[in-house]
């Protein structure tokens, strides 16, 4: 074998290697991230409207049971 020829065979190998560095750091560079962060901001929960129904359905559950057994409805 001639210097020429081992300088191309290792060059092409260079090249080969590089080639895989750059592959494997192009393929982990377009991973996606996923972050978790908590809120900086406290969460607000309006429960309003649950205790309103509920306070509705009782006094409608109410009334129909007065209306059943009291004999002046």
């Amino acid at each position: 074998m001639t210097k020429r020829e081992l300088y191309r065979r290792e060059a092409e190998s260079c090249a080969a290697l590089l080639a895989a560095v750059v592959l494997s750091l192009a393929s982990t560079a377009c991973t996606p991230t996923v972050q978790v962060q908590a809120p900086r901001e406290p969460i607000t929960i309006n429960l309003n409207i649950k205790l309103d129904a509920d306070v509705r359905l009782r006094i409608e559950e109410k009334a129909k049971e007065d209306v059943q057994t009291q004999p002046i409805f």
